[in-house]
């Protein structure tokens, strides 16, 4: 039975639902996950430009690649500094969280890279991994550690804010195992933190500044990227792409022939479902848009 499940996951995805709002009111009727290119080593961070197009990086290459409109892939930058998370800004700036320079930092459509953070209390900073920008231009990102643990400077393993003029860095979140994916609401009410450290995915409030409060636990689960939808769905990435509803309910479970590393949702209408996934870059038509 194992061997013939594997076998469908190997031509195709398959797609099943949970609780509540069932995957065929989110995937499109009789869609399946497609592999839109291959031959990476390891997949993640994938971010939409205003155009649609999606950013993803190819973390032991250190390349930043992009997939246009009309499908075709190509590179963005080299010597990423192992880029991980990647989030537009509203000016078209790339931030990039460099894990292997262990740095955030902003690209211009023109190629500037400019270092945003790269340090806190005057130590050096983990391996910053993943980020979001608010609604004020603030940059909240995590800095777990992955692989070599040589020349940790910080007490722990933390999350942290970025103030919109870019001149100071906060700590936010001291208390969480490993944060990994983190992603907050377009209206910049609700923070979500993945701690795969832990296995699980929490919701916090966010206040004036950049502080956070309020903490619920939202998902029994970690992730390591995740997306939002129109609807207010989470999308997490474990050995599936998990969808929970706003009010924390598994509602849909979306398999992929790779584990997946990230999502997110692109295109020129943002109805289709972008998978980073180890060696493979996915997407699967869907019914919903992007936040």
């Amino acid at each position: 039975m194992r061997v013939f499940i594997w076998c469908l996951l190997a031509i195709s995805s398959l797609v099943s639902a949970a609780n509540g709002e069932d995957a065929a009111s989110l995937v499109a009727q009789g869609a399946k996950v497609k592999k839109l290119a291959d031959g990476f080593q390891f997949t993640e961070g994938p971010a939409v430009d205003k155009q649609g197009q999606v950013y993803f990086s190819d973390i032991p290459n250190e390349r930043i690649h992009v997939w246009s409109l009309d499908g075709k892939l190509s590179t963005f930058r080299q010597q990423s500094g192992r880029s991980n998370g990647l989030f537009f800004d509203r000016d078209g700036n790339l931030l990039c969280c460099e894990g292997g320079a262990r740095r955030v930092t902003s690209v211009s459509p023109s190629g500037k890279i400019t270092v945003l953070a790269d340090a806190y209390g005057g130590k050096k900073l983990n391996s910053p991994n993943d980020l979001w920008i608010d609604p004020q231009g603030g940059v909240y990102f995590t800095d777990p550690r992955y692989g070599s643990m040589d020349d940790l400077q910080q007490d722990g393993m933390h999350v942290y804010y970025i103030s919109p003029d870019r001149k100071q860095v906060t700590r936010v979140i001291d208390d969480l195992k490993k944060p990994n994916g983190i992603l907050g609401t377009k209206d910049g009410k609700t923070l979500y933190v993945a701690d795969p450290g832990d296995n699980k995915t929490y919701a916090y409030t966010i206040e004036a500044g950049g502080q956070l409060s309020k903490r619920r636990l939202h998902a029994p689960e970690g992730s390591d990227g995740m997306t939002l939808d129109a609807r207010g769905n989470l999308y997490l990435t474990r050995a599936a792409v998990q969808v929970y509803s706003p009010e924390g309910k598994l509602i849909s479970s979306i398999e992929v022939p790779e584990r997946p590393a990230s999502v997110v949702l692109g295109g020129p209408d943002r109805r289709t479902l972008y998978i980073t996934a180890r060696t493979g870059f996915y997407a699967i038509p869907m019914q919903v848009q992007g936040q």
